[in-house]
């Protein structure tokens, strides 16, 4: 597709991008099955999210074709270089970054990926985590008065996450992240998911792709994205991205606000003009900043952009050229 035509102008002007329409893309396929069941997506899908056999079928099969020719690539790379070494150390993950903005799908595309990759014969073990994990605990955040900046850069323990990266990559069993629940609104104490050395570990968080501002004493400052081998945005105009932020946030008044647990119960409680309100407060105030500071800007970083429409369905595909 001619670069000035596509709606991901003007980074493919600038960077080394080639761009699939949506049946270009689709045609990419080849062979490639679909071992998904119906029920199946349904359990991957996020809510308010759109995800259809016909979507799995012409985006998400072509992207793990893709995926597990790059890790079978890299695999053989990786034992290529071990021959050289003379060394029997362990294996390291491929890992993938997925990035974009609150409300846009990325869940749901982790998901998807993660399922589709399982299923390659290369690729037997394929795990997620979410970088929502390493959100600073709310009562730390209280404290150091940002809980209107949370999902901004400043409110993650970003060392931590570093640290586990860095171990990931270097082949560590065992490999624990903290857990965080969006019913509470907070990572949960003494809860953990373990990172076992898998083929493939997926990295979904809004702010993986953004360097972090270099320190003015020369220490060494290693990105977030310096641990990945492979990354996705997700992408949309901003006007939808609002649209469904606010529909999930009043979709949520019927059903997680409801819960006594629920950090936002005092919503579900609510009249439906006053939630629109709070709901549209809530984007302008903390997610637009976000996504026009920190998440939008790193769009040209990544490896492959997947650009939504109105419809919450991908309508253009931005790889970037080898």
């Amino acid at each position: 597709m001619d670069a000035v035509t596509s709606k991901l102008s003007p980074d493919v002007d600038l960077s080394p991008f080639r761009v699939f329409s949506r049946q270009e893309w689709a045609g990419l396929r080849a062979d490639t099955p679909l071992n998904l069941a119906f029920d199946e997506l349904k359990r991957l899908q996020s809510l308010n999210d759109r995800l259809s056999i016909e979507e799995v079928m012409e985006i998400y099969l072509p992207l793990s074709r893709l995926l597990s020719l790059y890790v079978a690539a890299t695999q053989g790379l990786f034992k290529a270089t071990q021959r050289f070494l003379n060394a029997g150390d362990g294996k390291a993950p491929y890992i993938i970054g997925v990035a974009g903005s609150v409300a846009v799908g990325k869940s749901t595309t982790a998901r998807v990926l993660e399922a589709l990759l399982a299923r390659w014969p290369n690729t037997p073990k394929v795990q997620l985590i979410t970088t929502d994990g390493f959100l600073l605990p709310n009562a730390e955040l209280s404290r150091l008065g940002l809980m209107e900046r949370k999902g901004f850069p400043e409110s993650y323990d970003t060392p931590a996450l570093l640290k586990f990266l860095s171990r990931v990559k270097a082949g560590e069993r065992n490999v624990a992240a903290p857990l965080y629940s969006h019913l509470v609104y907070d990572v949960i104490p003494g809860e953990e998911t373990v990172v076992d050395r898998p083929d493939i570990l997926i990295v979904e968080g809004l702010n993986v792709l953004q360097p972090p501002r270099l320190p003015k004493d020369a220490r060494p400052v290693p990105f977030v994205s310096d641990f990945f081998d492979f990354s996705v945005y997700i992408d949309a105009d901003e006007d939808l991205l609002r649209k469904w932020y606010v529909d999930r946030f009043m979709a949520l008044r019927q059903t997680a606000f409801r819960k006594p647990e629920s950090f936002f119960r005092r919503y579900a409680e609510i009249g439906e003009t006053e939630a629109l309100g709070i709901a549209n407060g809530l984007w302008d105030r903390i997610n637009l900043p976000n996504l026009r500071e920190n998440i939008f800007p790193t769009r040209p970083r990544a490896d492959l952009i997947l650009r939504k429409g109105e419809s919450h369905l991908i309508e253009e595909v931005a790889l970037r050229k080898l």
